[in-house]
């Protein structure tokens, strides 16, 4: 597709549009407008009250009520979709066929069937289809990343996460959807492997309202298994992981405001001697801890920097339509078995 030019200095400039302006919206406006090689050309919310804060903010953003009418705007090449899930796939689909790049909030769509369909119209249209899984462009998870790649862990034993807080009740989606999903894309993007088989347990306190509590376990080959626990309901606030292997162990606390990583040189040690007593099986090695030094950039400007680059590069980026696809699928099989009382459910 034709990208638009700023005049008179023939660069390359990426027209953005933004569709929903309540509570991600205006982090995305501020974070795009600050990319080099990008800029906000409009914000299209239904609400005037909304409309009426952006052109107060931006003076010179575009505001519009009706996403056509905003797709027609010429200097708009790719537009991010910050809106409840349920309207994730009409948007998005809408926006690929006007020929535009979309970047899709989180969760991608609300069903696998509705994800297969925007990947394959973005494949075929050759367009950028982006998910925002923030938190994997944190300094963090990125360090995550960089110490399971080089081996430093060993083999993986389990991955361990508590999301919980007391927090706000969602009228659309579980406390799956709305929690689990941010903590489903960081173990897609650390852990190489998708997994097999899915078993999900929770309970709606509230009537007429989805679950608000769930307890999620994800089977993988090579005897790793993954555990998810959040909860709208808890007295504080935890968000935490561990992630434990051969060699080390890691925990990851996301609220720690200056070591949010400690490396543990932890771990077990079992004897292969066909003689050995049980107990002489297992031992135990304890070493250092250390916490690798992290920046401070926020993860959305990475991101938003990342969206760019792939538009204007044509390069796939880290959270593809495909990596959205299968937090969905996770997040689908695990409504079915909470639906079951935690009947296991494979994923093909």
């Amino acid at each position: 597709m034709r990208l638009c030019t700023t005049e008179g200095k023939g660069a390359t400039m990426i027209g953005i549009g933004v569709i929903g302006y309540g509570y991600w919206g205006p982090n995305l406006v501020r974070n795009f407008s600050q990319v080099a090689g990008a800029r906000v050309v409009a914000v299209c919310d239904q609400r005037p009250e909304r409309r009426a804060l952006v052109e107060q903010v931006y003076p010179s953003v575009q505001t519009y009520a009706d996403v056509g009418e905003m797709l027609r705007h010429p200097a708009i090449d790719a537009v991010a979709v910050a809106t409840p899930v349920s309207s994730h796939f009409p948007l998005a689909m809408q926006v690929l066929q006007a020929g535009k790049h979309v970047f899709v909030e989180k969760p991608f769509t609300a069903t696998v069937a509705e994800g297969e369909r925007l990947v394959e119209e973005a494949e075929k249209r050759r367009l950028t289809l982006m998910v925002d899984h923030t938190f994997i462009y944190t300094s963090a998870v990125r360090k995550i990343k960089e110490l399971l790649d080089n081996g430093a862990l060993g083999q993986l034993y389990y991955y361990d996460s508590v999301r919980v807080n007391l927090g706000l009740f969602q009228q659309d989606v579980n406390v799956l959807w709305d929690l689990a999903v941010h903590d489903l894309s960081i173990m897609d993007y650390l852990i190489a492997s998708s997994p097999t088989m899915i078993a999900a347990t929770g309970m709606s306190h509230v009537p007429g309202r989805p679950e608000n509590m769930a307890y999620l376990t994800c089977f993988f080959n090579n005897n790793l298994l993954a555990h998810f626990h959040v909860n709208w309901m808890a007295p504080v606030k935890v968000r935490q992981t561990l992630i434990g292997g051969s060699e080390k162990m890691i925990v990851y606390d996301d609220i720690e405001m200056s070591e949010k990583i400690k490396v543990y040189d932890k771990g077990i040690i079992v004897s292969q001697a066909d003689d050995a007593v049980y107990q002489r099986h297992v031992g135990y090695r304890t070493g250092d801890m250390w916490a690798p030094r992290l920046d401070n950039v926020e993860a959305l400007k990475i991101e938003a920097e990342h969206f760019v680059e792939s538009v204007t590069t044509g390069k796939q980026p880290l959270s593809n339509g495909q990596a959205g696809l299968r937090v969905v699928r996770i997040l689908e099989a695990a409504s079915r078995s909470m639906a079951n009382r935690g009947q296991p459910v494979e994923i093909l």
